[in-house]
């Protein structure tokens, strides 16, 4: 009976590990490739451009750029975000199509938690539109990439866990005295399979987590010199530092609270 739990052990274990090998290695290649020719409404590498929108998708995904439209919009007093994590519709008129998802995203009510207007406001037509013209233009990841990490991740930390399970109940099912910690031993070479692979991956899969490409990275740099390079404790202020390095380059504390108590 033992023998089935280890092949099924094994079993999980192999295929998991082959899965976060596979998907690092096509995520790789998305992450690498060159741009390919942008469309009229996509920004190009070489135009020397991104707008602040497109800076904050680049650099942390659809939340931040919702936290940037948030702040912008309380900035000029047309929203309030309490420290309690709420926002606040206080002017309902948006200035450009962002705005207005992010209005539409609030609701009708004029009042809804941050993360609940970040989670909606990632679904709405106008990111998406500005998702996909980043990744046609070679500049942000696709979606799938990101996901099929994560799920691939998540996979391994599974099969390990089911390692664990089927050592158990070898153990539990052995009769004493025969050789139960000998059977034990061949689950620890599943295990340490399972495990050295999910360490890895937390190291190794971060840039491929990343929502900007090499070449979205690289036009980063180019229009924010020293965007990776941020010495320890300064803090840039503004909504670019915001769109660059998040709420932490807040210089008002209540919008920082805000944005924190939300889950940022």
């Amino acid at each position: 009976m033992w023998l089935l739990f280890l092949l099924l052990a094994w079993c999980a274990a192999v295929v998991s590990c082959v899965r976060v090998c596979r998907t690092a290695i096509a995520a790789g290649r998305i992450r690498h490739q060159a741009p390919s020719a942008p469309a009229d409404d996509a920004p190009a590498p070489d135009d020397g451009g991104l707008t602040l929108y497109e800076t904050a998708y680049l650099s942390g995904g659809p939340h931040r750029l919702a936290d940037v439209v948030l702040v912008l919009m309380a900035q000029q007093r047309r929203l309030h975000l309490a420290h309690t994590g709420w926002a606040t519709v206080v002017d309902p008129v948006g200035h450009d199509p962002v705005e207005r998802a992010a209005l539409t995203a609030i609701g009708p009510e004029g009042q809804r938690p941050i993360p609940a207007v970040r989670s909606a406001l990632s679904t709405t037509d106008t990111v998406r539109g500005m998702a996909d013209r980043l990744v046609r233009a070679g500049l942000a990841a696709p979606a799938a990439v990101r996901s099929g990490i994560g799920s691939a991740v998540r996979q391994v930390q599974g099969a390990a866990l089911l390692v664990v399970l089927a050592a158990g109940a070898t153990y539990w099912m052995a009769p004493a005295g025969n050789g139960a910690g000998l059977i034990l031993a061949w689950f620890a070479l599943p295990l340490i399979l399972t495990l050295a692979t999910w360490a890895i991956a937390r190291v190794e899969a971060h840039p491929y987590t990343d929502w900007a490409t090499e070449a979205g990275t690289a036009l980063l740099r180019h229009v924010h010199p020293g965007v990776r390079k941020r010495p320890a404790g300064a803090v840039p202020g503004g909504l670019t530092g915001l769109a660059l390095h998040g709420p932490d380059a807040l210089a008002d504390p209540g919008l920082r609270a805000a944005l924190h108590s939300s889950g940022a």
